[in-house]
């Protein structure tokens, strides 16, 4: 097993693991809004993971990872469980952005870290606090203030992406929990290329598979699963091997200040005015929860 999957704690290399991470992944509204206007969200799932998987598979090859590759009996289940909660979060994620517009999803998936660090209190025994849920309720009141008057238009997005993000929530948990016996570039492998089988037989076996579409929409799609659920994650897991999977997730929080000039520059799309404000709380409360947590488990 290579030495560099033991990587000593590193929280300033944490850090800019998980901002560009962020970054990358921030890209996600844009270029899969982009492309769901011209594949279904099923098809569009399909194509994102797989290509991501072939990206990940010949970026291991390249780095000389491949010897790796070989699971061991005792992590095959946390992998399958890992490669079922993305399939089952893509679909659900690129169902619900269908549905809404890319920044108030955004928003949305600031649940993500405030579940991934909730989680990680459950499973990896990291300590919470009652004052913690404070922040989380004015989180799911900001997501009510965005759906007034429009909860017939985007209610069943609102909640495909808070699925969406429980799902993934627990693929982060199982992410931190392998990533020091595994390489981070095996785990992005086996992350998509489970989910896309996952994805494929949905996709098939609902009959909702269907790649008659513009070039223009494919070409945006293939960048898109190249920036998003490959280059972001190899960064994100990276940042698990020298820091908290709690402190990475925090970074996380800011990704709506990339999305938001990002949607409107690219696709000339800006919330409305409800939505915005029940997305600007949902932000703040993400904020509160994180100082929250971080100043809690600095005293500890």
């Amino acid at each position: 097993m290579n030495s560099d999957i033991h990587a000593p704690s590193d929280p300033l290399r944490g850090f800019f693991y998980a901002l560009a991470g962020s970054v990358l992944v921030s890209t996600n509204f844009v270029t899969a809004k982009y492309g769901l206007r011209g594949f279904n969200p099923e098809t569009f799932s399909l194509v994102w993971t797989s290509a991501a998987a072939a990206y990940s598979c010949i970026f291991v090859v390249a780095t000389g990872h491949r010897a790796q590759m070989a699971l061991p009996a005792r992590v095959m289940k946390k992998i399958g469980l890992m490669g079922l909660t993305t399939g089952v979060g893509m679909i659900l994620a690129w169902a619900g952005l269908a549905r809404l517009d890319p920044s108030f999803q955004a928003f949305l998936w600031r649940f993500l870290p405030v579940l991934t660090i909730l989680f990680s209190a459950l499973v990896l025994g990291e300590r919470l606090m009652v004052k913690e849920l404070v922040p989380v309720a004015a989180m799911v009141l900001g997501g009510c203030l965005g759906a007034v008057g429009r909860w017939h238009i985007v209610g069943t997005g609102m909640i495909m992406t808070i699925l969406a993000a429980f799902a993934f929530a627990v693929q982060m948990v199982v992410a931190k929990m392998l990533v020091s016996r595994m390489h981070p570039d095996i785990l992005v492998f086996y992350r998509v290329g489970i989910g896309a089988l996952i994805i494929a037989l949905w996709a098939f076996g609902t009959g909702r598979a269907d790649f008659g579409v513009a070039a223009s929409y494919w070409l945006v799609t293939l960048l898109g699963a190249f920036l998003g659920p490959c280059a972001s994650f190899l960064l994100t897991f990276r940042s698990y091997r020298h820091w908290d999977l709690s402190r990475s997730s925090i970074v996380k929080i800011v990704e709506p200040l990339f999305v938001l000039p990002l949607s409107y520059a690219v696709l000339g799309k800006l919330p409305t005015h409800t939505e915005l404000l029940g997305g600007c709380l949902i932000l703040i409360g993400a904020f509160w929860f994180a100082w929250i947590h971080f100043m809690g488990s600095g005293r500890r």
